[in-house]
């Protein structure tokens, strides 16, 4: 695998073979492209989609991303918590994004420190690293399990539950 640095990042959207709406220039990286919030959700409160949420200390919470993301087969992506908010005692449960995905994107995170942390909606909070791949995914995300395809917001359940048969019910 390798890593797609900056200018391939922005011709392979130029081409559309990447997706990256709502895209920003500031959020590029030399290889990758920081994620910004769009929702912040502390369990038990309401979702917030402006300002600044406090995030108390051992508390748990999930965001959404800004940009909706769609990769080709050919590519996967690392999810990496920017260092930044390591430093603040915030801590991720980040994956692999698969060959074939398309939406926003959830993350899981929490205050490790012992003082309260501010987020705030339109911060950078993780890098996405897209990785080529040695060819072409023969079965895609979406083809293969697709639970959060198309996910739009913060989304704890999967989207596309398949039926009984294995199938999604929205491929019938």
């Amino acid at each position: 695998m390798c890593v797609l640095p900056d200018h391939e990042i922005v011709a392979r959207r130029g081409s559309g073979d990447l997706i990256i709406d709502d895209f920003s220039e500031a959020s590029l990286t030399p290889n990758g492209y920081d994620l910004r919030i769009a929702e912040i959700s502390l369990p038990g409160r309401e979702i917030v989609r402006e300002g600044v949420v406090t995030i108390p200390p051992g508390s748990m919470f999930f965001i959404s991303t800004i940009e909706r993301v769609g990769l080709p087969s050919s590519l996967c992506a690392q999810l990496w918590l920017r260092t930044s908010w390591i430093r603040k005692g915030l801590l991720a449960g980040l994956g692999k994004v698969d060959a074939g995905f398309q939406g926003t994107l959830t993350f899981m995170s929490v205050n490790v420190s012992s003082a309260p942390v501010e987020v705030k909606v339109g911060d950078r909070f993780v890098q996405i690293v897209f990785e080529t791949l040695s060819s072409p995914a023969s079965m895609t995300y979406g083809k293969r399990s697709g639970n959060y395809q198309g996910q739009n917001g913060v989304t704890l359940a999967p989207v596309n539950k398949p039926d009984v048969r294995g199938e999604d019910a929205h491929r019938r």
